[in-house]
């Protein structure tokens, strides 16, 4: 299984990301997948989730600013981000739901004041 988050990046405040992570190894139509994010000095925490039938769920920290979607065909699932503050800055994961596959790298989101 592999997991490869991708479209991190710098951005100032205000400003949207769309992260993308693709799945091989796991068929993501089968699985609920989520998001997860690890600031520095923190732990890894839970971002969102979406289920197989596509029902989304946040964390109130992140409650109307991201969505989280997914394209079965391509396997991969989808972070938009909208609204990004400063204390959104972490690197992002993604993985199942509740989380039991192997972590990949990551990828740098960095919101700039």
């Amino acid at each position: 299984v592999q997991l490869v988050e991708s479209g991190g990046g710098l951005v100032q405040a205000g400003g949207s990301l769309r992260l993308s992570c693709a799945a091989s190894g796991i068929r993501i139509r089968i699985n609920a997948m989520g998001w997860y994010r690890q600031a520095p000095g923190k732990e890894r925490e839970w971002v969102g989730g979406i289920t197989t039938s596509g029902s989304t769920t946040y964390a109130d920290s992140v409650k109307g600013r991201f969505t989280i979607s997914r394209d079965n065909a391509k396997n991969t699932v989808y972070l938009q981000m909208n609204s990004l503050k400063p204390e959104d800055t972490a690197v992002y994961y993604c993985n199942t739901d509740p989380s039991f596959r192997s972590w990949g790298q990551g990828t740098q989101v960095t919101v700039s004041s």
